[in-house]
């Protein structure tokens, strides 16, 4: 197996639905642009609240894809 080298950046997704969905979000919006995305980890989830409901789920993970020197 060959060595590779990956970069890994944080993101935050939200949904009004669920943390799983923000996660969702964050993932395939980054799909759009970067290309080999490998693992996701979720380091947290919070939600915003207005007069005590939930408005919207934030999930902030960190994302690895494949670095790809120039």
């Amino acid at each position: 197996m060959e060595s590779s080298t990956y970069t890994v950046v944080q993101l935050v997704g939200t949904s009004n639905k669920s943390w799983e969905d923000a996660a969702k979000t964050a993932i395939e919006t980054a799909g759009k642009s970067l290309r080999d995305l490998r693992v996701a980890e979720v380091t947290r989830m919070d939600m915003t609240v207005d007069k005590g409901k939930v408005k919207l789920f934030r999930t902030r993970l960190n994302l690895s894809f494949k670095y790809e020197p120039e």
